[in-house]
């Protein structure tokens, strides 16, 4: 399976089944089959702040998700929720999904993308 072609594809069935425009881009480099569904970064503007200002004790019960309205962030709970209902899966990353490069996992995704139950289910291949 084409890589530009399941790229393609996908954006344009996520497009029509929720009228509203996804991110869906191929990775460069070693990275050159993976393909990444997002939000738009016009839409990626959530960022993480400590709950108490001057408290950066590692750990996610310390922070607290805000939409700064400013690019450069991650998608918002409206838009993993929806992502996540699109693709039939329980819940969403705050930076997307990330396809790995294998037939197996283009064609779920693609299913998943047109609203089907995946014909096959990829696994993983590396260590």
């Amino acid at each position: 399976m084409d890589r530009n072609e399941t790229i393609r594809r996908i954006k344009t069935a996520l497009e029509h089944r929720s009228g509203k425009r996804w991110s869906v881009t191929g990775g460069r480099g070693t990275a050159y089959g993976w393909i990444t569904i997002a939000a738009p970064p016009a839409r990626c503007t959530w960022h993480h702040r400590p709950k108490v200002a001057g408290d950066t004790t590692p750990g996610t019960d310390h922070w607290e998700e805000y939409d700064s309205g400013e690019r450069g962030g991650y998608m918002g709970p409206a838009d993993r929720e929806a992502l996540a209902k699109l693709l039939s899966l329980e819940r969403m990353h705050n930076q997307g999904e990330s396809i790995p490069s294998s037939n197996a996992y283009y064609q779920e995704f693609l299913d998943r993308a047109e609203g089907r139950r995946p014909s096959v289910v990829g696994t993983p291949y590396w260590d």
